[in-house]
């Protein structure tokens, strides 16, 4: 009895332990198996970062990053479909890579959730004609109707910014565990880091260079190969109206272009040809545009040559094209005034040698010679006022100072010479000049009497009949209020307290000429004092022509003594043309 009782408990003792080192085997054998199982996915996730860091370099293109990820999966985990979708401002790229054939349904369910999820992310809709769909892989078998049953999705995420999404799917039940999902959102996180770390030294060049392009009065453009815009320079969003945009799209300006410039169109035609698109001007809005397109290429050793985007770069040449346009009117201006003259020349000694038999010589002497001599002082005038206006404009005119000049007596001196003329245009012309004018100060007594002359003749030619015009001096003390000065003075002018052309001016004469006549307009003001620039008025509409230079010459006469010209006017009311003269005043 106690024999077999013995015996049962050894038996079942032998039992438990058999059954102990089976569970303990199997303990064992389950561990290793997990540890395997880590081994190898921690050497997939190793082998996966190395094959990203030896084939993609510097690279900053998002999808080749996915496609090596994607087309190494299979070696780690088991899919029916893997697929990525990137989400570009003109697109969303769907690409799909089948392992095994599936249903046309299949795929699209893939590529809706995916939209869904993309949609959710970035808090907009997409709408599915917008999607370019990529297939690789297995073919498409309408029989194999299966639907997706197992399915993740991992956002791909660069700079905090969403971009995408990458998706694995499958025709089976709970096939992927969170071990996978962990592993492959690791790489894909690992692989963002990387990007984002790269895309931050990218910035900051980009800083450097938008730096550089910012002072440039061209406005610059420029996008990588998949159009988006790396630089834009404030010249270019003030041309284009982008002021309110800190980071403008290429459809900001498309739509801002307006149809005038096809930039998308031409960065594609530059980039892909590699050659430079010098375009015809182009008219944007109210300015003229020189247009060039250039390819930007890679100066680097390793891809010299390269093209990485492209540079539009819209030069303003309105101003050009007016100048021109006033060139032209200027010339032709120039022609007309010298052909009156020649004309009358020519045809003076014409008429001389045909009928030098029967024309008495005192008829040659009173009539002929007088109209010859004539003309040939007008032109010799106007082709000396040519000079005059051309060394005036280049800061060269000379002068010769005197150093005891009254200045009252000039005023003098014309007001007699053109009383005549204005009594025959019905105008009366007055001088006055306040008590504290000095009477002996230092300039060049010539060129001044020719600014007078310049501002009276004007002053005449667009007074009305029995209009008026003053010629008036007065002091200004450098620490003098002007308007107020000129008040006490009894000076008659249109000058505001804003002009800031007698603002912190040193002791000074200032000399003013005012008419009550026609005025001039607010925007034809500007235009005055440059020879290629003339306005139209009523008077010129009357025949009341000129060729302009007498205020460019003024200019140069005045700015060589160091004083200011200028001119304030209200238009239908009259204008007052005014100098300034700087002197010293001997305590």
């Amino acid at each position: 009895m106690t024999l077999t009782i013995l015996f049962v408990i050894v038996t079942f003792g032998s039992v438990a332990v058999s059954v102990y080192l089976v569970i303990k085997n199997y303990r064992a054998k389950g561990v290793l198996e997990k540890k395997e199982q880590d081994v190898s996915r921690r050497m997939y996730e190793l082998a996966i970062l190395k094959e990203l860091g030896d084939r993609i370099g510097y690279s900053l293109d998002i999808q080749q990053i996915i496609d090596i990820i994607t087309s190494s999966l299979r070696q780690f985990i088991e899919y029916s479909a893997v697929s990525y979708m990137l989400f570009e401002p003109d697109k969303v790229i769907f690409k799909v890579h089948l392992e095994r054939s599936v249903h046309r349904r299949f795929v699209n369910d893939i590529r809706d959730r995916m939209l869904s999820s993309l949609g959710a992310l970035l808090d907009r809709e997409f709408d599915k004609k917008d999607v370019k769909e990529v297939l690789s892989g297995a073919i498409l078998i309408e029989e194999l109707d299966e639907p997706v049953r197992s399915f993740f999705n991992i956002p791909l995420v660069i700079d905090e910014k969403v971009v995408g999404v990458l998706t694995v799917a499958d025709t089976k039940n709970g096939l992927y565990k969170e071990e996978e999902m962990t592993i492959l959102y690791k790489i894909i996180q690992q692989a963002s880091k990387a990007v984002t770390s790269l895309q931050g030294v990218v910035k900051t060049e980009q800083k450097k260079l938008n730096s550089m392009v910012e002072s440039m009065a061209d406005g610059v453009v420029m996008t990588d190969n998949d159009y988006r815009v790396v630089v834009a320079n404030p010249a270019v969003k003030s041309m284009l109206g982008l002021e309110k945009k800190s980071e403008p799209t290429v459809f900001d300006f498309i739509d801002n272009l307006g149809g005038k410039f096809d930039i998308r169109g031409k960065l594609e035609e530059s980039i892909k040809l590699g050659k430079i698109l010098d375009t015809p001007e182009a008219l944007i809005g109210e300015r003229f545009f020189q247009i060039v397109v250039s390819p930007v290429r890679s100066t680097t050793t390793m891809s010299s040559g390269e093209i990485l985007g492209g540079v539009v770069i819209f030069h303003d040449i309105t101003h050009e094209k007016e100048l021109e346009e006033l060139r032209k009117d200027f010339t032709s201006m120039m022609v007309h005034e010298l052909r009156s003259p020649l004309d009358g020349i020519s045809k003076m000694a014409d008429l001389i040698i045909r009928k030098k038999s029967v024309i008495k010589a005192k008829q040659i002497t009173d009539e002929y010679l007088p109209i010859i001599y004539k003309n040939s002082s007008d032109m010799l005038r106007l082709v000396s006022n040519l000079l005059d206006a051309a060394k005036a404009e280049s800061g060269k005119y000379q002068i010769s100072r005197e150093p005891a000049i009254d200045i009252r007596k000039i005023v003098d001196e014309r007001l007699k010479f053109y009383t005549p003329s204005a009594k025959e245009a019905h105008v009366k012309i007055s001088a006055l000049a306040a008590k504290d004018v000095p009477n002996a100060i230092s300039l060049d007594p010539n060129a001044v009497t020719e600014v007078f002359n310049n501002f009276i003749s004007n002053s005449l030619k667009f007074s009305r009949d029995n209009g008026e015009i003053a010629v008036q001096l007065f002091l200004h003390k450098a620490t003098g209020d002007i308007i107020n000065e000129a008040k006490t003075a009894g000076v008659k002018w249109f000058v505001k307290e804003d002009d800031n052309v007698l603002l912190n001016l040193p002791t000074s004469v200032i000399a003013v000429v005012t008419d009550f006549g026609l005025g001039i307009s607010r925007d034809n003001i500007p235009l005055l004092f440059n020879k290629f620039k003339q306005f139209k008025t009523a008077a010129l509409a009357a025949n009341k022509k000129g060729t302009g230079l007498g205020l460019v010459i003024t200019k140069g006469i005045i700015e060589a003594h160091g004083g200011v010209v200028g001119v304030a006017s209200e238009e239908g009311t009259g204008s007052t043309f005014y100098f300034s003269l700087p002197i010293e005043i001997k305590s």
